[in-house]
């Protein structure tokens, strides 16, 4: 799952059928999210009323991922995610705030490829491109509700 998915999730901005969807199948989780997911806690304000339960929501989220369905993306994937998020950057045009999230993605892309996953996101943007790059990938894309 992309990062969004959970972000979505607990914000309650994900279709029903996500939620449909996660009760009959098997999810597996990528350090990749987890890893996004603890920087979001980093850059929330501390003195902001909603950042504790921000903080509480994302802490029961990750202990709730088992921990053989938690994945780690090995050299290959990190070395060819890198060179493909530095494609991806180039071709949208990104400036330096976009790119680590870029690099994210395509990482997160290529783990899935390499352990013949789906990745369920809700980012067309960038996984429509990886698509077009790689065509023999998975991706099931979602949109968010207003």
């Amino acid at each position: 799952m992309d990062t969004c998915v959970y972000i979505d999730g607990m914000q309650g901005r994900s279709p029903d059928i996500v939620a449909d969807l996660l009760d009959v199948r098997q999810v597996n989780h990528s350090t990749i999210a987890i890893q996004e997911l603890m920087h979001t806690v980093g850059v929330l304000d501390p003195r902001h009323s909603g950042t504790k339960v921000a903080v509480g929501k994302t802490k029961e989220t990750i202990a709730a991922m088992p921990g053989h369905r938690i994945f780690t993306p090995d050299t290959d994937v990190l070395g060819r995610g890198a060179m493909l998020s530095g494609i991806l950057c180039r071709i949208q045009g990104y400036r330096q705030d976009a790119r680590l999230r870029a690099l994210h993605d395509c990482v997160l892309f290529l783990q899935a490829q390499k352990l013949g996953l789906t990745v369920l996101t809700a980012n067309s943007n960038d996984f429509d491109y990886l698509l077009q790059l790689m065509p023999s990938s998975r991706v099931l894309l979602y949109r968010v509700n207003a």
